[in-house]
């Protein structure tokens, strides 16, 4: 009887050491999969403004200051009030990330305020949206963004 349990403590002790002592790759990876503000590559995706997709250098420096930015906060989004956050009253013309994700398309609407930037990500079924600061974004003369309106 007490081999087993032996076995069963030296098992149980070699899992709670590899949990407690990940390599940092391994927590890196891990840590990627739950945030929320995740970065984009340009070679993944596709940006579009007020229906015109971006190319080239315009594409690469707004996925520059979107990667940039802070994360300031998460705001809730009760079922049913999805299409608040989705189309918000006020909000001028949104830019939009096409982006590829795994499995997923992933879409991201990116509002611009004077005081910050609301991001929207609709994946599968799920709506979340967040805040960002980000001055490059926040200018609504941004050079990308006025030669397109």
């Amino acid at each position: 009887m007490t081999w087993p349990v032996l076995i069963l403590t030296i098992i149980l002790s070699l899992l709670k050491l590899l949990v407690t002592c990940l390599p940092t790759d391994a927590v890196n990876w891990i840590m990627s999969k739950f945030k929320i503000h995740s970065e984009i590559s340009d070679a993944d995706a596709i940006v579009t403004f007020d229906g015109k997709r971006l190319e080239g250098e315009d594409k690469i420096q707004v996925l520059n200051y979107f990667n940039e930015a802070k994360f300031l906060k998460k705001n809730h989004i009760f079922p049913g009030n999805e299409k608040l956050f989705l189309h918000p009253e006020n909000s001028g013309t949104p830019i939009i990330i096409d982006v590829k994700r795994g499995k997923n398309d992933v879409r991201l609407y990116v509002y611009m305020y004077n005081d910050h930037v609301d991001v929207v990500k609709q994946y599968k079924n799920k709506v979340v949206a967040y805040s960002l600061l980000s001055e490059s974004l926040q200018e609504r003369s941004m050079p990308v963004i006025r030669n397109l309106v």
